[in-house]
């Protein structure tokens, strides 16, 4: 039995023991570096760090160079899981999480790969721009995120949901006041 050490054998050798599966690597040991100091670089894993402290979570390495934070308290985001740069958080625990979705490592580090990509921060603004896309064309969260859908929809518990015409799913927005000031004036004529 191999012993526990530092470095991205062990950690492989962690997540086989932990979730009772290999886990492919496919990239070298040199891009898992590049990825780890790229995010540490541009930001991205210290606000994940501060997150993680923030919502009290209990941070863990994890395999391929990823830092697993365990039990996060902050009721923002609302999902199973989720990451920035490489700290992928969770409300659970990443042991119970995995064992019932062996799949969401893979998903959860695909976003990690995107934070580098991103330069860093800007990746929260593009999210939210996506996000707000598939809502629009699909009336879903995920679905037809570019983020997501290429970090793989069905990995991160998400379902595939056909697109909507856009015409009418603007008119449907514009006519609910989804905007904040939309919402405003609303409440302000129910107001006596």
């Amino acid at each position: 039995m191999p012993s526990r050490g530092v470095g991205i054998a062990s950690a492989h050798w962690d997540a086989r023991r932990a979730y009772g599966t290999r886990v492919a690597i496919r990239t070298s040991t040199g891009s898992l570096r590049l990825r780890s100091a790229g995010n540490w670089l541009n930001l991205s894993t210290p606000l994940g760090l501060a997150l993680a402290r923030l919502g009290r979570a209990e941070v863990r390495p994890g395999p391929r160079g990823l830092l697993l934070a365990d039990g996060y308290r902050l009721g923002f985001p609302v999902a199973a899981a989720f990451t920035v740069g490489n700290v992928l958080l969770t409300p659970g625990r990443w042991d119970d999480l995995l064992r019932t979705r062996p799949g969401l490592l893979k998903h959860e580090e695909a976003h990690s790969w995107q934070w580098l990509a991103c330069a860093g921060l800007p990746f929260l603004p593009a999210y939210g721009v996506c996000l707000a896309w598939s809502v629009l064309r699909s009336g879903d969260l995920a679905a037809h995120n570019v983020f997501e859908r290429q970090a793989g929809l069905v990995q991160g518990g998400y379902r595939a949901v056909p697109v909507r015409p856009l015409a009418p799913a603007v008119r449907a927005a514009l006519s609910r006041g989804l905007t904040a000031s939309g919402r405003q004036r609303q409440f302000r004529r129910r107001q006596p």
